[in-house]
């Protein structure tokens, strides 16, 4: 797994962005989408995705076989919250590596947790997903959503060779339809992908972001 760009690349802080306005949108208003729990916030705001991004995830969708479908963990992320995710997981990185600087702690914690100034869930464009059937039963996708590269032995990186011929036909199946509609993955990380943020301006060569950091959504009274 050589030559793969993470978020604390100077390259993905260098990409402009050209806000398009897009209103961020709730998933759970949006017909034949399954949203997961396990990520659920106060405010909803894990629900939530650029609308654009949407329109793409429900283009991938409509690519997967009959009977499979996303089921969403995560989108929009406030800027407070992928911060604190940040600073905890680099805790625990200065913790097991005492020896490494401030750079290296960035570099290794922005393998699982983007460093905030540059988050594309603080953007809105991007979302945390697996692949499920119709009655919401997950696909072995070999880890959990969200497991770290300690806990996973590595597993977690979309192109980890130690996962099993069933959880890669499954990531490869996920990933031909989210690329087809125009989504980039963090190949650290299977199950994110993204669309209209400074990671995916970067890797797909477009000369702007579309989306910065995104307002976060007001709950209805």
């Amino acid at each position: 797994m050589t030559d793969i760009i993470t978020l604390s690349d100077s390259r993905v802080a260098e990409v402009t962005e050209q806000e398009c306005g897009e209103p961020l949108v709730d998933l759970r208003e949006t017909p034949g989408l399954r949203i997961d729990l396990r990520q659920a916030d106060a405010d909803g705001s894990y629900a939530h995705l650029r609308l654009g991004a949407l329109r793409r995830l429900l283009q991938a969708q409509s690519l997967l076989p009959a009977g499979i479908r996303f089921l969403v963990v995560e989108g929009f992320r406030p800027p407070d919250l992928q911060r604190r995710y940040f600073e905890q997981y680099a805790a625990t990185l200065r913790a097991a590596h005492p020896d490494a600087g401030p750079d290296r702690i960035r570099e290794l914690a922005s393998a699982y947790i983007s460093p905030p100034e540059v988050a594309p869930h603080v953007s809105g464009g991007a979302v945390d997903l697996t692949l499920c059937t119709a009655d919401g039963t997950e696909l072995p996708l070999g880890t959990e959503v969200n497991a770290t590269p300690e806990e996973s032995a590595g597993a977690c990186r979309t192109g980890a060779p130690n996962v099993g011929a069933e959880a890669r036909a499954n990531r490869v199946l996920m990933g031909r339809a989210l690329t087809t509609a125009g989504f980039v993955n963090y190949p650290t990380e299977w199950w994110h992908w993204s669309y209209g943020d400074r990671y995916w301006a970067l890797l797909s060569g477009a000369p702007a972001a579309r989306y910065g950091p995104a307002a976060t959504p007001v709950r209805p009274a």
